[in-house]
């Protein structure tokens, strides 16, 4: 009886529940930020909503009540296929008489409208560095055109990373204004992804209150071969310490644990996979670094370095550009082709092996022919912009095969092409399915509605430089670029110095005057000599476009260079000599030694900044998040893909004397 009793209750409540429910008044949707400049503003059951196709109703898509999922299906469907074929674009925003897109003055709107309105292209990459407001005023702009299309597809706008030290035009940005950090070095030396999160959150801020929405970021490529030209850009040589810190950056930028929010980034986690094993450090931007070689234990390793991106949500994630040579997934070779032609990577490994859901989005150019200037180029026939393609090993195919290879490989976009055409004739000829575009614009379609583009696109100037100038952000930029500096050397326990005569070299003047010290013009004056220098180098390929701007190369400190001798010319002096280098690559230090008396490694950092810990005015809390080699025998002996395996390094990874 009891037992009856108690199911019968069971009963009686559940069967209750539903009526319960249906008593409870239904609450109101809470209104989102809704703005338009050329469309009607629809108002249905006294919320607001954006007349997106201009029917005057509420189309299931315009409804911001629905799921960013049913929004998008409900798009797709009212698409044609140019439509589609479009979203399928990443193009480069035109400037006004800039170099790929920079400008000093703003975006070149009558090339643009036709990129927007006749081909519908609706992802940028922005290159522009101006003020917040003005850069605020001009996404509006872009918006504004993208709003009076048929359907009113907002334009999602990318960037490269601008708020560190290292700009290389076509891998990384400047922006007027912003928070400066130190590269995602300096973040390893630090090795908090507290801090990461926290850089990322402020960063955030601080692109979409100028109306960018995506960034090209963060690098977690592995940095195994020390020449490599992009070791800066990364978290160091530890994939595991690559895949937590990339899961912070990740989670600070999209604006929740899990991906992408409303007010979020959306990242591109970048370069998919074994970017770092360069045969030489040559970049595969370049014809000669379009092979990089590893084992499929390597591979596997690599591979460590992206899984705290994935696994916190990154909604992109971007190819390398190499060809790999010599592993296997899961017993398949990887096909003789760049990464974003490659099935096995990319659908094999990333999307059913790893469950990657989101958008991949091909590096810049790889459906681009590569001319001779782009293989050969010489002093008189050097390499352009327009010269630029990635197109390694197909470089037999056509464009419209290159569009249907990528696609079949598991591409959804393509960076750095505007040329809607061979993909249209790739549907037509039927080597690329409408079912298979529809997968592809469907992620990209679902992304802006998780942000709210389809809501309200714009933003506001006045907002924009408040918010870019908040000082709490700025302070605590300041104190990461103090803190992740690595102390190598401290002979005699020389620091902190006290304000005297200061000889420089490398260094502004008014910045050590404004630091309190004297600034003497010989070393035989000074109480303590500075030395500010980078990681040596070499123009090994000064015809190439990237080459002209890369360093390739030695790592060594040889006669002639201007910081190798200056540190000699202090040393005779009999002063205490101090050298302040940018570790963009792990110099070899090891004919420094017995020159200097401080060594204080730093990954972007002002004068300011190194000052303050050569004052004791701040401590550098870092250590080394690679190896520095002894020798360049040694580093030519060293495996490219496997990192920190140089014979007898002068300082290994994780040294540093820590100041408290």
């Amino acid at each position: 009886m009891k037992q009856r009793a108690l199911i019968s209750a069971v009963l009686s409540i559940a069967m209750a529940a539903p009526a319960a429910q249906a008593a409870e008044p239904r609450r109101k949707p809470v209104q989102v930020p809704v703005e338009a400049r050329s469309k009607a503003i629809l108002t249905v059951d006294g919320l607001k909503f954006r007349d997106l196709d201009g029917n005057g109703k509420l189309t299931p898509y315009e409804d911001w009540r629905l799921s960013p999922a049913r929004r998008a299906r409900d798009l797709l469907g009212r698409m044609t296929l140019a439509e589609k074929a479009g979203q399928m674009m990443h193009g480069t925003l035109p400037g006004r008489g800039g170099e790929l897109g920079r400008s000093a003055e703003g975006y070149d709107m009558t090339a643009l409208a036709p990129l927007i309105k006749d081909l519908s292209i609706t992802s940028f990459i922005t290159r522009l560095s101006l003020a917040p407001a003005a850069m605020a005023e001009q996404s509006n702009a872009v918006q504004a055109l993208a709003e009076a299309t048929r359907l009113g597809i907002p334009v999602t706008i990318s960037t490269d990373p601008r708020n560190h030290f290292h700009h290389v035009l076509g891998a990384g940005e400047s922006a007027a204004g912003v928070t400066q950090w130190p590269e995602l070095l300096g973040f390893a030396a630090l090795g908090d992804a507290r801090r990461v999160r926290q850089f990322a959150t402020i960063a955030r801020r601080e692109y979409r209150a100028v109306g960018i929405h995506e960034a090209l970021s963060p690098q977690v490529d592995l940095a195994s071969e020390p020449r490599w030209s992009r070791i800066t850009g990364t978290f160091g040589s530890d994939p595991r310490l690559s895949s937590r810190l990339g899961g912070a950056y990740v989670q600070g930028f999209q604006g929740g644990a899990r991906g992408l929010g409303r007010d979020g980034v959306m990242t591109v986690a970048k370069h998919w996979v074994g970017y770092g094993a360069l045969p030489d450090g040559f970049d595969s931007h370049s014809y000669y670094g379009r092979v990089a070689k590893l084992t499929t234990a390597e591979l596997d390793m690599h591979v460590e370095a992206f899984k705290g991106a994935l696994a916190a949500g990154t909604a992109g994630i971007m190819p390398t550009y190499p060809i790999l040579s010599g592993p296997t997934v899961g017993g398949k070779p990887i096909e003789p082709y760049g990464a974003g032609f490659s099935h096995v990577l990319l659908t094999d490994l990333l999307r059913e092996k790893l469950g990657f859901k989101g958008i991949i989005l091909s590096d810049w150019a790889i459906t681009k022919d590569c001319n001779e200037r782009c293989k050969a180029p010489t002093a008189e026939a050097p390499q352009r912009p327009q010269d630029i393609s990635m197109a390694w090993g197909v470089e037999n195919l056509t464009v419209e095969q290159r569009y249907a290879l990528g696609i079949q490989a598991g591409i959804d976009q393509f960076g750095g092409t505007q040329d809607v055409g061979p993909l249209l004739n790739a549907v037509k000829n039927g080597s690329v399915s409408e079912a298979r575009i529809d997968q592809s614009v469907l992620r990209i379609l679902t992304a802006k509605f998780r942000q709210g583009l389809f809501d309200d696109p714009y933003t506001d100037p006045a907002k924009a430089e408040a918010i870019i100038a908040d000082k709490a952000s700025h302070d605590l930029a300041e104190r990461t670029q103090r803190e992740a500096q690595v102390l190598l050397t401290n002979r005699k326990g020389l620091l902190p110095f006290k304000a005297g005569k200061v000889w420089l070299s490398g260094v502004e003047a008014k910045a050590a005057q404004a630091a309190g010290l004297t600034v003497v013009t010989t070393p035989e004056e000074a109480d303590f000599a500075l030395v500010r220098a980078e990681s040596p180098s070499e123009m090994l390929h000064p015809n190439h476009f990237f080459g002209s701007r890369q360093k390739e190369g030695r790592l060594d400190f040889r006669d002639g260079d201007a910081a190798f001798e200056a540190v000699k010319q202090a040393k005779a002096a009999g002063k205490p000599v101090v050298l302040a280098i940018f570790l963009d690559r792990p110099a070899i230090l090891t004919n420094m030694l017995d020159k200097t008396d401080v060594i204080l490694g730093n990954f972007g950092a002002s004068d300011a900044a190194v000052f303050d810990v050569l004052l004791g005015r701040a401590n550098a809390k870092g250590r080394l998040p690679f190896e520095l080699p002894s020798s360049m025998e040694a580093v030519e002996a060293q495996d490219p893909a496997m990192p920190d395996d140089s014979r007898k390094p002068l300082f290994k990874r994780g040294d540093g004397i820590v100041q408290r």
